[in-house]
């Protein structure tokens, strides 16, 4: 899982620096940049996964950032919403959310099917409870 995880990760960095780049300058903002910085966060992930004692807590770590990311990018089509204004599937913010929405739940699905097959395997080889 670490593989996907770097894809993840750079596909996010991706998404937060071209989203940056594409604002109006006249109302930039850094927060563009929060699918990068979370990118960067699962990059770590990513990495520390490669060493075996690591991989375990590093994997749970980016599924828990994956959650937190899919659940929180999508505040600018929420905010919007909540607002009464149009949503414009052509802004920068919107489609940026809506990649990082779609990136992390991506994401966590793999990471979570993982676990399952982990878990299944360690019961196979009489590792662990049986249920």
């Amino acid at each position: 899982m670490a593989v996907p995880t770097l894809i993840a990760a750079i596909l996010l960095i991706v998404v937060g620096v071209t989203g940056y780049a594409n604002q109006d300058p006249a109302k930039a903002s850094p927060t563009a940049l929060i699918p990068a910085f979370l990118g960067g966060a699962l990059a770590i992930c990513g990495l520390l996964a490669f060493k075996a004692g690591l991989r375990k807590h590093a994997m749970h770590a980016a599924a828990v950032l994956a959650l937190l990311g899919g659940l929180g990018a999508p505040y600018p089509i929420i905010k919007r919403l909540a607002k009464g204004s149009e949503v414009r599937f052509s802004e920068p913010a919107v489609i940026s959310a809506t990649l990082s929405t779609l990136i992390c739940f991506a994401l966590l699905a793999l990471c979570v099917n993982s676990f399952i097959q982990a878990g299944k395997a360690r019961r196979a080889a009489g590792f662990g409870s049986n249920r």
